[in-house]
């Protein structure tokens, strides 16, 4: 575990790997209402495959600062990259779930640069239906409210399939966990900003890298139709679809997706040759 201090707020971050490697790097960005905590399955399989992997907790998560308020996706983006410069990091392939693909696109919008792969999993390029946005807006206020434990319990089911609630012990105990834990501030400053993101479609239309879309058959918060649009939109993309997993693949399915990362990797390796 690391920190630094970019744009006013104590980043925490873990760093794998050669420290001294600037190139052959992954980012991974961690959905709502989780922490960094949720990419370490794949912590090995990346070093073990010759990458570094550098994974923050987002502002308002985990043990990075909490600001209260509102937090829209271009300060999480802006935040990434102040850390990568922070590390003298100039290029990476980038990767995020759920919210921190959203993130991920918008870093893709602003630093196209610094971008050598994208991995998108269970999420979606669009902006929010004015009904979404009421509803975001209204979860914003119930956990400042209430705190996480009601939302937490409730929304367990849609993290992960219901039947890996059983088989995956473990795996439901760590979400659990990521979700009570969340600062309900800073948890309620991200969807008072994601409300205001636009659509990523057209940013995704003129990515020229290679990419990699997941999603599971049992995701309650992204459909099969969103998956197949990224993909389609995606010049380089590969579609990995994973049956009885829900919004949680690296967690539910671990092997599978780690798999599919490090066959990603060797293929963004290759695309640079």
């Amino acid at each position: 575990m690391a920190a630094a201090l970019i744009n006013g707020i104590s980043v925490t971050y873990d760093d794998r790997g050669d420290a001294r490697r600037r190139d052959d790097v992954v980012l991974l960005v961690h959905g709502h209402p989780f922490n960094r905590s949720m990419w370490r399955p794949q912590y090995d399989a990346i070093v073990d495959a010759g990458w570094r992997a550098i994974v923050p907790d987002l502002r308002g998560y985990g043990e990075t600062t909490v600001v209260p308020g509102k937090t829209t996706l271009d300060v999480f983006a802006r935040d990434l990259a102040a850390l990568l410069d922070d590390l003298g990091i100039d290029t990476v392939v980038i990767g995020g779930l759920s919210m921190g693909g959203q993130i991920v696109m918008e870093f893709v919008r602003l630093f196209p640069h610094r971008v050598r792969g994208l991995l998108l999993a269970a999420t979606f390029p669009q902006a929010d239906t004015a009904e979404a946005k009421v509803a975001r807006l209204a979860m914003a206020e119930r956990l400042v409210r209430e705190g996480m434990n009601g939302y937490a319990s409730e929304v367990l089911p849609k993290m992960i399939a219901p039947r890996n609630i059983e088989a995956l012990p473990c795996v439901a105990a760590q979400v659990m966990t990521m979700m009570r834990t969340t600062d309900p501030e800073g948890a309620a400053a991200a969807l008072r900003g994601r409300v205001e993101r636009q659509g990523y479609e057209a940013v995704l239309a003129e990515v020229a890298v290679p990419a990699l879309v997941v999603r599971g058959s049992e995701d309650a918060f992204t459909s099969l139709a969103q998956a197949e649009g990224m993909h389609a939109l995606l010049r380089h993309s590969q579609l990995l679809l994973m049956n009885g997993v829900g919004h949680m693949p690296n967690l539910e399915r671990t092997p599978e997706f780690n798999a599919a990362l490090v066959q990603f990797l060797t293929r963004v390796t290759g695309a640079a040759l």
